[in-house]
């Protein structure tokens, strides 16, 4: 948001701050924070040919109140150079960091160059931000030969370290998609109840109770985005980022949570959610929360190679059937009313579908498309996630429809917690493939775990079209040409400390027309 800040604004500001009341002039020229101001790092987004958003909050004491900022609104100028030494500018401005938006700034910066990097940084009084590199998109239709980006998501501060984000950080990519659970909402404690039942401390302690309010969802984003290893991936790389369900509470869907709330108050604290999201990730003014919703589902198309399409799987669904959870088969499997993604997105989807602007279709999203029977014992029957698209099955046929005839569709996933690959079928996942669903595993949500889960060679074979899985923590590495996608499963084999490498557990290949595939 990058509006003009008024006299009467910068003599309050001035006065609040002890400044001289006078002029901006002698503001900028002070130093006027007791700590260093750009502690939560900096962050680009939603990247167009002409250029794409910057971010930064200030908040010189990020888990106090107000992030140990004044109630006032505050200028912060902000530059943005062809060269990474900023010796080339080719954009500044001033952008005012407000208190009513936690003190960040998003700024759309445009009338850039295509198909190229930037360096972008901020100041204020004396004080400079770090810098980040991000990158134009080329132009919708251009002929590219190739695309490099990461997928990325759940980081649950309190079960392990972001290392995998150190390593993503070095893999100069062109962006990253961020699939969602970016916070966790739980309440801090030093001793957590595991799986197994037994207590344990966690890697890392969260601040605070359960998250309800503003003030709370705003502390948490800091402390997680005081990690250095997250810095250095948002500082990187523009980010495409979606919600899914922890950044507002466990498996909520529409005006639903888990807990039976009454819908009207529910609203309150996912709206409240909603802020502080958008107060900390690199948004445009098109995702900026309205009184009830956000807008998180669109579209990039890179050149004549990817057609991107973000999806919404939260705010449009219908409840969880069978009462949510890991369940056998009931009614509301079928049910031809249910809804996962709504129908103004189905359609949106299916325009873009149709205009084929793209060598491939990427389907960004948050919970796994394909129905895969969870059984991992002598169950009688199959179990599903009803949390996933294998909770609604005529959603799910509605879509998998468009992708018939294609050829070209990659869907990437997150939620899970462990690395899959598999191919999307028609039919309940027995006809025939009309895409190819991979779902990348956690940053570090669910701790070290192993290479392969429990019950693992079970679900290999109940699924037939399920090719793969892997328990370690990680991220997915896609590099796309004309012929090819191929897919990367980087993983570390610990994330309850720090230090970790990153080695590549398997690699998958598709053949552009052919929704298969190939590992090495």
């Amino acid at each position: 948001m990058t509006d003009m800040i008024s006299r009467r604004q910068m003599i309050v500001g001035a006065a609040a701050l002890g400044g001289a009341i006078s002029a901006p002039a002698i503001i900028r020229a002070q130093q006027i924070f007791l700590s260093y101001p750009f502690r939560l790092g900096v962050a680009s987004g939603d990247p167009s040919p002409d250029g794409f958003v910057i971010w930064t909050r200030l908040a010189p004491e990020p888990l106090a109140e107000h992030g140990g900022m004044p109630m006032v609104p505050m200028p912060i100028d902000w530059e943005v150079a062809a060269d990474e030494r900023f010796q080339t500018i080719v954009a500044r401005g001033t952008a005012i960091a407000r208190p009513e938006l936690a003190h960040s700034v998003h700024v759309e910066v445009t009338g850039l160059q295509a198909a190229r990097p930037y360096w972008y940084r901020f100041t204020i009084g004396r004080e400079r931000s770090a810098r980040g590199r991000a990158s134009t998109l080329p132009v919708r239709g251009a002929a590219l030969d190739k695309a490099r980006f990461a997928v990325v998501g759940c980081q649950n501060y309190e079960q392990g370290f972001y290392t995998a984000y150190g390593h993503m950080a070095r893999e100069a990519v062109d962006f990253v998609f961020h699939y969602g659970d970016y916070i966790y909402e739980g309440a801090g404690s030093p001793v957590r109840v595991g799986g197994d039942g037994a207590a344990r401390p966690p890697v890392r302690e969260h601040q605070g109770q359960l998250l309800y309010s503003l003030d709370d969802y705003r502390r948490r984003y800091a402390q997680y985005k005081l990690d250095p290893d997250l810095q250095a991936a948002h500082a990187a790389a523009p980010w495409f980022a979606v919600f899914d369900d922890h950044e507002v509470e466990n498996n909520w869907v529409g005006d639903i949570d888990q807990n039976g709330t009454a819908p009207e108050i529910f609203r309150l604290r996912r709206a409240a959610a909603f802020q502080a999201y958008y107060e900390h990730m690199p948004f445009r003014a098109a995702s900026f929360p309205a009184p009830g919703s956000m807008q998180i589902y669109r579209r990039a198309v890179i050149g004549d190679l990817l057609d991107l399409h973000l999806l919404d799987t939260r705010q449009f669904r219908t409840d969880q059937p069978c009462g949510d959870g890991f369940k056998p088969y009931c009614p509301g499997w079928d049910d031809p009313k249910a809804q996962t993604i709504g129908m103004a997105q189905e359609a949106w989807l299916a325009g873009n579908l149709k205009q084929k602007a793209a060598r491939w279709n990427a389907i960004a999203q948050q919970v796994m498309m394909m129905p895969l029977d969870r059984r991992t014992g002598d169950e009688p029957q199959p179990l599903r996630n009803m949390d996933s698209w294998g909770g609604y099955n005529a959603p799910r046929e509605r879509v998998l429809n468009m992708f018939k005839g294609l050829g070209n569709t990659v869907v990437l996933t997150g939620d899970e917690h462990q690395n899959f690959a598999g191919e999307l079928r028609r039919n309940n996942g027995e006809g025939d493939a009309v895409a190819v669903e991979f779902v990348s595993t956690s940053i570090s949500s669910g701790g070290d775990g192993a290479d392969r889960r429990a019950g693992a060679e079970q679900i290999l074979h109940e699924n037939s079209f399920l090719k793969y899985s892997n328990d370690r923590r990680g991220y997915l590495l896609c590099d796309v040409d004309r012929q090819r996608w191929q897919a990367a499963f980087r993983t570390l084999d610990y994330v309850s400390r720090p230090g970790a490498p990153v080695v590549t557990a398997a690699t998958a290949t598709i053949e552009q027309g052919l929704p298969a595939l190939h590992f090495s």
